[in-house]
């Protein structure tokens, strides 16, 4: 048997899946596009499965499309992190369009959450417009930014007037990589403040694609002072929690 979680996010769409011990068997990613049901539906063509479970933004779409079974992104995420990393207590996930961070109880169930998803500030599509603005890739923006010996400040997170800044900024000849660190500094700042008010204690898991930012990284684990744990693939955690929660329903687990 196998058992799938498919997770429609905002800019990508991931789908794994698990067999009937809960090991992960397949994991394949694509893009969310203008119509994210094709998407989905040309990427599960590519595997076998008995059972799935969607997640993300786009899961009420999936379950009208294909009678599926959905779980929120929260449990989901808090799922499939708790299986990799059973001694975090908390999980902070930065993806495209939205960031939460997620309290664990000692079973991996959620005990409290926050979650911003009503402006783009702190989140991949801030970062992406940043690096844009600052002529960077976005697969270099944190390479370049760790190279900064210092950062300049961005004193705005609201996604519009931050660009602004940044412009102004480039304009007055200051240094690329340190305005680079500065909006790392600035979305860092956001996220931890988030994580230590719902959990204020214990090892963190950082799921989602910004988790692939290792400037990012290197500045939470600064700021939080403790242990930052980050995914093989840190954007298909969504996906293995939401095929783990589908094997748990239909397996008797």
């Amino acid at each position: 048997m196998r058992y799938a979680g498919i997770d429609i996010g905002s800019r990508t769409i991931e789908l794994v899946t698990v067999d009937d011990r809960g090991e992960q068997q397949d994991s394949l990613q694509t893009e969310t596009g203008f119509d994210p049901i094709a998407q989905a539906k040309e990427l599960i063509a590519k595997v076998k499965f008995d059972h799935i479970t969607a997640t993300g933004y786009g899961r009420s779409l999936f379950e009208i499309a294909f009678d599926s079974s959905t779980v929120t992104e929260i449990k989901a995420h808090a799922t499939g992190a708790w299986t990799l990393f059973p001694e975090a207590l908390g999980v902070l996930d930065i993806g495209g369009q939205d960031s939460k961070a997620i309290s664990l109880r000692n079973n991996g169930r959620v005990k409290k959450f926050e979650m911003n998803d009503r402006c783009a500030a702190g989140t991949g599509k801030f970062l992406e417009i940043m690096a844009k603005s600052l002529g960077y890739g976005l697969d270099e923006f944190g390479t370049e930014a760790l190279l900064a010996e210092t950062d300049i400040n961005i004193s705005s997170m609201c996604t519009v007037f931050a660009e602004s800044e940044v412009t102004s900024l480039i304009a007055k000849g200051e240094n690329r990589r340190e305005i680079a660190r500065g909006v790392h500094e600035s979305v860092v700042r956001r996220a931890a403040a988030m994580v230590n008010r719902v959990a204020g204690e214990g090892d963190i898991v950082f799921t989602g694609g910004v988790g692939k930012n290792p400037c990012i990284v290197s500045l939470l684990v600064e700021k939080l002072g403790r242990s930052v744990f980050i995914p093989d693939d840190p954007q298909a955690i969504g996906a293995f929690g939401a095929a783990l929660l589908t094997w748990q329903a239909n397996s008797g687990q």
